[in-house]
């Protein structure tokens, strides 16, 4: 039975008995509750409203949320699977974990604003840095992003519809919204997964470069997202592994894949809901994030899903 088609009497029936003394009555209509899908929703948060009992209200939130959760590991499960592992798409998901309301098409239209602006500014005769010196213009001053330093653990810096709204992110949000904007733009900058700090390239864009997988593309340079897009070289990074007390590691210098970045902010989340005594919220989280990590082994071979670098 659909959602839709349960009458107001039995539903309310059903929410009087999740505050029943047994726990298998609770345990039971729960389960039914949960079967109804997402349909259920809209007429659980119109019962709520009326509910006097905060430990019932309690109760029926946990149940919308685990219906909603469910949609979002559907979500991302169908992205693994079916899609083309779109970066923007992906993130959409996540965001929809702790918002489920928010309006996809209004994080598009945010982003291709952006994108808008940097395009009336280019031309084919710029160099790479000339192109990046306009995307940091754009970006950082026109539209006014910048590293949230005062609350750097604060979950909302890794949804993305909420780095567009207060403009402030940590460095993966930042350089995921950056690059977003540069690929559209046909720039080819991509993420670099260095420890303790997202950075991005831009890769060498040659006729031969082009025919080589992604990570092996040498950048010919580095960018701080985090740092209002400064631009540096390969030197910088070996002196910040060795105060990280980090052997170098190739990976540390190249283009990573999407799955890589999509791991990374789950710990980011996994971290941030942690230190906020959020467990629920962080195991279910990690949850999402070994999905991922599922997928990584199997499509590219045991241990490639083992990433765990965050911020």
């Amino acid at each position: 039975m659909k959602g839709d088609n349960v009458s107001e009497a039995a539903l309310k029936a059903m929410i009087t008995l999740l505050d029943d003394s047994d726990e298998e009555v609770v345990a039971h209509v729960t389960n039914q509750l949960l079967a109804f899908g997402s349909d259920i929703i809209p007429r659980l948060e119109h019962a709520w409203e009326s509910l006097e009992d905060h430990g019932l209200q309690e109760r029926v939130e946990n149940i919308i949320h685990k219906i909603q959760f469910g949609l979002t590991r559907d979500a991302l499960s169908d992205w693994l699977e079916n899609s083309r592992h779109d970066l923007l798409q992906v993130m959409l998901i996540i965001a929809r974990y702790q918002f489920p309301e928010l309006s996809e098409s209004k994080v598009r239209n945010h982003i291709e604003s952006i994108r808008i602006d940097a395009w009336m500014e280019m031309n084919y005769y710029l160099t790479a840095l000339e192109k990046v010196r306009i995307l940091n213009h754009i970006f950082f001053r026109i539209h006014g992003f910048s590293g949230n330093t005062d609350h750097y653990n604060d979950p909302q810096n890794s949804f993305i519809n909420k780095v567009l709204e207060s403009r402030k992110g940590n460095p993966i949000s930042l350089c995921v919204l950056y690059m977003i904007i540069a690929q559209r733009l046909h720039i080819p900058i991509y993420g670099v997964n260095l420890p303790q700090h997202f950075i991005l390239a831009y890769l060498d864009d040659s006729e031969a470069a082009q025919k080589l997988p992604l990570e092996l593309r040498e950048p010919l340079f580095y960018i701080n997202a985090f740092n209002r897009g400064m631009v540096f070289g390969r030197k910088e990074i070996d002196q910040f592994l060795q105060l990280i007390k980090l052997e170098p590691n190739e990976r540390y210098y190249r283009a990573c894949s999407t799955f890589d970045i999509v791991v990374r902010v789950f710990n980011n989340l996994i971290s941030s809901f942690a230190d906020e005594k959020k467990m629920d919220k962080a195991e279910e989280i990690t949850q999402l994030r070994d999905m991922v990590q599922v997928y990584m082994s199997k499509r590219l071979g045991p241990g490639s899903g083992d990433i765990d670098l965050p911020f």
